[in-house]
């Protein structure tokens, strides 16, 4: 169907041509015509007549010569955009699919990179809360330790305390003693005190 009307719309060039130039030829003859005498008018519609077959002639000749490339070159020229075309499309498609591909790999890396994030914050929450929990022990066993020590240190003074004052006590018994007892008393209580261990055994 396209090659029956590209050989037809050659044809109809070729005619158009024809016509174009026929009103041209006519008017050109006229004028040469009405130029001459009486007597040279058969003359010169003769020869007329003849450049008219010699134009036909060579305007046959041009479409019959050229035809056949004219036909080739607007077929092959049909291919070639026919051709051209589908790479266009295929192209276009490939490009298509091209952006698709890049597209989802975008998007998955983006949610990769979301899911990245996530775990991180959610690690670093964890990590917050394990170093909160760490301090919070830390703090309780320094608060311990410092109790303890203060505990010990309290313990260890009082146990200072006692001996210092029952030292102190001795001290003041023995300061009383010597002051208040004479040696007829201390003779009383050592002979006293023989007696109850005589009676004793």
């Amino acid at each position: 169907m396209k090659g029956w009307f590209l050989e037809n719309r050659l044809r109809w060039s070729s005619c158009s041509l024809m016509f174009a130039i026929l009103p041209i030829v006519l008017t050109s003859a006229m004028a040469y015509a009405s130029g001459g005498g009486e007597g040279d008018s058969k003359t010169q519609w003769i020869d007329f007549g003849w450049r008219m077959l010699n134009f036909a002639l060579l305007v046959w000749f041009l479409y019959w010569a050229t035809a056949k490339k004219a036909k080739e070159f607007f077929a092959g020229r049909r291919e070639n955009i026919k051709t051209a075309l589908a790479e266009a499309i295929a192209e276009k498609e490939e490009a298509e699919r091209k952006f698709k591909e890049y597209s989802a790999r975008l998007d998955k890396a983006a949610e990769e990179m979301n899911s990245i994030i996530e775990t991180i914050k959610a690690q670093g929450q964890v990590e917050k809360e394990k170093i909160i929990e760490d301090a919070k022990k830390t703090a309780e066993k320094i608060k311990e330790d410092a109790k303890m020590r203060i505990e010990q240190e309290f313990n260890a003074a009082v146990s200072a305390l006692r001996i210092e004052a029952v030292q102190l006590s001795v001290q003041m018994a023995e300061e009383i003693l010597k002051k208040n007892i004479t040696p007829e008393h201390h003779e009383y209580m050592v002979k006293d005190y023989l007696d109850k261990v005589v009676k004793k055994h």
